[in-house]
């Protein structure tokens, strides 16, 4: 029998898995911070508000296409390639961006930047677990989805603080050079692997194809949109409902970021002990959550707590991206990069939910109450996916 192949030590897989979270924190800070320059980009270019926001969709679209797409495209190619060659994708998309001439272009600029993200965080996981021994695999997965919510607590507010004393181009400047950074830390401390097993994008689409890691999907799409539906309107709830100033709403994204790096963490610690019933554990928090949201939004005091809880939701993203790994067979690529994907799918999802209930007359709290369903459907298909694998067995077992 083969050995195993050897481990990198420890110091050089924390390094790697820095340089990875780096790739996670670029990505953060450009797919959020057009929100904190949505001012700046209705003056660049003479539109309102939401044709920016058209311009946040046209990311998260990219994202959905991207993230299967490029994955079965690069599904032959070395992981470690496959890496340096969506991060570098990824500057690219950032400094056209940053050069965009007029609405149209940084319409299609934006959809670019969005293709990579889902593939590279997908195959970034898949790293990450491959130089970690067994037992701290969900935690090295946690570890570079800690750039993603490092981003949002520091990435954003800087980013639109250096957008509004230079250029909102400026900010998508500094990504594309992080991304580079990323590639050359990459090139330079991840070795090849040529042990790696080669993919075929066909074999990875029949693998693709299994109950189990469409039920992981489903339950990211349809239970992680409550978070979305919260946080997406956030900024009114805090001006309408609690009453405060907008400069308390920097103070709110943070609080937000604060519970996203404790979900990360969360996340990778439960998976590692869990597994797949982490799931349960943080789709039953969520829903206390959101139902409790609602009741806290009265007063600063109070809604800040609350705002820290509903970012811990984020414990999800590792949780089923090892889900997704155990599932998928040959099939790892695309399944891990689709994650991000039902992600996305989550973040368009969430939004025009909660919009429908307070175009409804439902007022700004109602969000709390919209994604509490969401996390109950997301935790009623867990019971579903563990009743199918719970039969799957039984019929392996009578077989046998």
């Amino acid at each position: 029998m083969a050995n195993a192949p050897a481990l990198p030590s420890d110091r050089t897989r924390a390094l790697i898995l820095f340089a990875l979270a780096m790739g996670g924190f670029a990505i953060g800070t450009s797919e959020f911070a057009m929100m904190g320059l949505m001012p700046s980009l209705v003056r660049e270019f003479g539109v309102d508000e939401p044709a920016v926001g058209h311009l946040i969709s046209s990311y998260a679209v990219g994202v959905v296409v991207g993230a299967p797409l490029l994955a079965i495209l690069g599904a032959r190619l070395p992981r470690r390639r496959l890496l340096l060659a969506l991060m570098g994708f990824y500057a690219l998309g950032n400094l056209a961006t940053a050069l965009a001439p007029n609405y149209g272009a940084m319409m299609v600029a934006r959809f670019v930047a969005g293709l990579p993200h889902g593939a590279y965080f997908g195959v970034a996981m898949l790293v990450a677990a491959s130089i970690s021994p067994p037992a701290q695999r969900g935690a090295a997965m946690s570890r570079v989805l800690l750039g993603l919510s490092i981003a949002i607590l520091v990435g954003n507010p800087l980013a639109t603080w250096f957008g509004q004393q230079l250029s909102w181009r400026w900010t998508f400047a500094l990504v594309a050079v992080i991304a580079m950074l990323t590639v050359a830390l990459v090139a330079r401390l991840l070795a090849p692997d040529p042990a790696e097993a080669t993919q075929s994008p066909m074999r990875e689409l029949r693998a693709f194809n299994t109950a189990q890691v469409w039920y992981a999907l489903l339950i990211g799409a349809i239970g992680f949109a409550g978070m979305f539906c919260v946080f997406s309107y956030l900024a009114p709830t805090l001006i309408e409902v609690t009453r405060v100033s907008e400069r308390w709403i920097p103070i709110g994204l943070a609080a937000f970021g604060v519970g996203a790096i404790l979900g990360n963490l969360a996340g990778g610690w439960l998976v590692d002990r869990l597994q797949f019933r982490a799931v349960a554990v943080v789709m039953g928090w969520s829903l206390l959550v959101l139902l409790l949201f609602p009741l806290a939004t009265g007063a600063v005091w109070s809604i800040l707590p609350a705002i820290v809880a509903v970012g811990t939701m984020g414990a999800l993203a590792p949780v089923l991206q090892k889900r997704l790994m155990d599932v998928a067979g040959d099939a790892q690529t695309l399944a891990a990069a689709s994650n991000h994907a039902a992600f996305n799918t989550a973040n368009a999802l969430g939004p025009w939910l909660g919009g429908m209930a307070i175009g409804a007359g439902l007022g700004w709290t109602a969000t709390g109450y919209v994604g509490a369903v969401t996390a109950a459907a997301g935790l009623g298909i867990y019971v579903m996916a563990r009743r199918d694998e719970r039969r799957q067995r039984a019929n392996v077992a009578a077989a046998c």
